[in-house]
């Protein structure tokens, strides 16, 4: 087990990534519930906003404390990745509100999907990695957020060619297909996080 005075760290990354579920829990309701509203809008720019806040004062805390868990890189990587993931589930939720889209498709409801299961992954593995001895219950969580990382490739490239096949007016094209693009960064963002915890157990085992 990491040492006590440690434990302050794994309480904010815990913090931050139930922050990321609930903000991925949201917009996958958004999404099922076509309810891109600027009321909900504000609801998830609230949810970035506390991310930015646990960020900073992760960084703070980093600034302050001598003795770190991990590697003081990694902690900032953790920190700056997990904050990219609500930033973008933000404005993706903010970009269906401008683009007026009232049908969200099927695939986006897929994505939506994908990235709730991804950072409930991420949460697992954060939770895991407190304990040395959970390094196997990590691990299998690293892989299923890189299987579904995979899954939202799929995902994005069949729609987007269905998207050219079928869609007649060009401006819907640019909006779906940016709409499409941006779900499938933050599931990149996802696979990128668990990179970074993937390396920090190859450091500290």
């Amino acid at each position: 087990m990491f040492m006590p005075k440690e434990a302050k760290f794994f309480d904010l990354f815990d913090k931050q990534a139930e922050n990321l579920v609930n903000a991925a829990e949201f917009y996958k309701k958004l999404v099922e519930e076509a309810a891109f509203t600027p009321e909900n809008v504000r609801a998830m720019h609230e949810r970035e906003h506390y991310g930015d806040e646990l960020t900073h004062t992760i960084i703070n805390t980093l600034n302050e404390t001598f003795i770190t868990p991990f590697d003081r890189e990694d902690i900032m990587a953790l920190a700056n990745h997990m904050d990219d993931i609500v930033d973008g589930i933000y404005m993706i939720t903010n970009r269906f509100c401008l683009y007026k889209i009232t049908k969200p498709t099927e695939a986006s409801k897929k994505l939506g999907g994908v990235i709730a299961q991804s950072t409930k992954a991420l949460q697992k593995a954060l939770a895991a990695l407190r304990n040395k001895k959970m390094m196997k219950e990590t691990l299998l969580q690293c892989v299923e957020i890189n299987r579904l990382e995979n899954e939202a490739d799929v995902i994005r490239d069949e729609a987007i060619s269905e998207l050219f096949e079928k869609e007649k007016d060009p401006i819907m094209i640019i909006k779906q297909k940016e709409l499409y693009e941006e779900a499938e960064n933050v599931a990149d963002y996802c696979e990128h996080t668990a990179n970074v915890v993937e390396s920090i157990l190859v450091k500290n085992n």
